[in-house]
Order: structure tokens, then sequence, then C-alpha cells
């Protein structure tokens, strides 16, 4: 009596193939996400890339479609170049604050909170940004307006002065915190703060707690042990923290929309040639500068070692 041997189907048959090839299996998973990043993400960029080179026709506006670099040198004039260093000088400032208020409050976390504390700081970190990030902002114009809370406080316990002498400071004061470029600076802390903390948290644990201890046995005070020890430790978490704070303050356009004075930022430059001005090839040219930087930012990141802590 012979043994009849089942049929083998063509599901069967892919997943021999599958298996015998595991590459084929592999290049099928991969190619929609790299299609997608092909020609989605790098195509648009490349069209953008593109349009800079384009120049606009001052007469009629029209875009002329030949290959210049005069819409890059039209990013020198004080108007355009002072909106790139505002733009810089912003994203700095905010990284800044971030690391200076994220550190101690990763260093806490990761050293100190364990168990329930441990979720909970996480839950304090992360709740944030499960709401909508415009209820965020129109609630600090709200808080930061000349009638808002923040001016109450500071009236009820006598330190309106200090609120005063603030606004006062010439080039970043202004009538209220929600009309100057200081209360832009705190909306932008809030916002990103998250995205700064975390990474630094993550390289904190990282530390060994077998180095504090040597360190404190050699006889260095807290102190040392912070600027000798901790510190270069923890850089790779600063830096990769610094990667999201400059760049989406970079980009950004809503919060210095909705609060601050009518200082263009590089994200509202863009926002507005290429929508009521209609000029695309300075907005591309715009646009380019952030992504230019921002190149030159990862590859010193990549270098320190700032991807490990990601």
């Amino acid at each position: 009596m012979t043994a009849t041997l089942p049929i083998r189907g063509a599901g069967d048959r892919l997943s021999g193939l599958f298996w015998r090839r595991p590459g084929v299996l592999l290049a099928l998973l991969i190619a929609p996400p790299l299609l997608w990043l092909g020609v989605v993400y790098l195509g648009s960029l490349a069209a953008l890339l593109m349009q800079s080179f384009y120049s606009i026709d001052e007469f009629s506006g029209v875009v002329v479609e030949e290959f210049t670099t005069k819409t890059y040198a039209e990013l020198l004039r004080p108007s355009n170049f002072d909106i790139i260093i505002r733009t810089l000088l912003m994203s700095a400032a905010v990284t800044l604050g971030a690391a200076i208020i994220a550190f101690p409050i990763a260093y806490f976390a990761a050293r100190y909170a364990r168990g329930r504390w441990k979720a909970v700081f996480y839950l304090g970190i992360l709740l944030p940004l499960w709401s909508s990030y415009l209820v965020k902002v129109y609630a600090w114009k709200l808080i930061l307006a000349k009638e808002g809370i923040l001016t109450w406080a500071a009236e009820g316990i006598g330190a309106g002065f200090v609120l005063d002498a603030v606004l006062s400071l010439p080039g970043i004061g202004g009538n209220s915190l929600s009309t100057s470029f200081i209360g832009t600076w705190l909306v932008f802390l809030y916002v990103w703060l998250p995205y700064m903390i975390l990474p630094m948290q993550a390289s904190l644990e990282r530390v060994p707690l077998s180095m504090l201890e040597a360190s404190a046995d050699l006889g260095a005070t807290p102190a040392q042990t912070f600027r000798s020890v901790i510190l270069p430790l923890a850089m790779p978490g600063v830096i990769a923290g610094s990667i999201f704070t400059f760049s989406l303050t970079m980009g950004d356009y809503i919060i210095p929309q909705i609060i601050g004075t009518s200082a263009r930022f590089v994200g509202q430059a863009v926002y507005q040639l290429q929508g009521t001005a209609g000029n695309l090839p300075l907005a591309a040219a715009f646009a380019v500068v952030p992504i230019v930087i921002m190149l030159v930012y990862l590859t010193l990141a990549k270098r320190a070692g700032a991807f490990d802590a990601l």
C-alpha cells in the first residue's frame, strides 16, 4: 500500500521559499516603508532643494525655473538674516534652559525614584504630551497675559516690580509676557521639556553607582564628582535631548505666531512666504537652512555618542 503525499498549496510553497531564502522575506517587509521614505520624504526634500535654486520674477511674481543662487543671496539681506539669527538664538536659549531644568529632574528619577515613584515620574513627564498642542499654547497665552494668573500671583506676593523689570528689558520684553520673547521662550521650554528629560534620564541610569562611590572614596567633593564623573557620562543624553529641543524650536511656527512679538522666526517665514506672499523659492531656501544646521548638528552629536542615549 503506497502512502500519498499531501498536496502542497501556494501558502506552503511560499512559506518554504521564505524559509530557504530569508532575504526575500526581509526585502518584502522593508520595501513598503523604504518606498514611502524614498518617494514621500526624500522626494519632498529633493523637490524642496530644487525649488530653492529657482527665483521669482519681481515684476510678474512668477517663479522662474532656472538654476540660480540668487534666492540664497536674499537670505543675507538684513531682514532675512535677522530671522535666521533670531531663530538660532531662541533655539539655543530653549535648549540651554531645558538642559538646566531637566538635569535635576532626570537625576532624581535615575538615582532615587523606584517602583511606584518611577511610574509617577514617567506619568508626570508624559501626561502633558497627551494633551493637544494648541490647547497648551492657548492656555499659556492666557497664563502669560497682562490680566493672567501669573501677573496676578506676582502682584499678590509683592513681586510685581520684578515682572515689570523683566518686561522692561530692551529687545526681549514687551507690554506683557504673552507679547514678548521671554513669553515665547517660556512656552517653548514648557512644550519641549519632556524631550530633554527622558534622554537625560536614560543616560544617567547608565552611570555606574560604583564610579560615584569610587569618586567619594578618593576624596572628591560632590561638586568635583558632578563635574568630573556625572556630567561627562551624562553628556550623550544631554546632546540627545538637545537634538529634539533645538530642531523642534527651529521649525515651529505656531508658538511664535500665537505668543510673542511681531518679529518672525524661520517657521513663520516659510509659512508666510509660501502662503500669502507666494514666494516659493525663498520659502524653500529658508526651509533648507534648518535642515543644513541640523545635519551639521547631528554629525557632531553622533561623534559625541549622543545616539546611544536615544
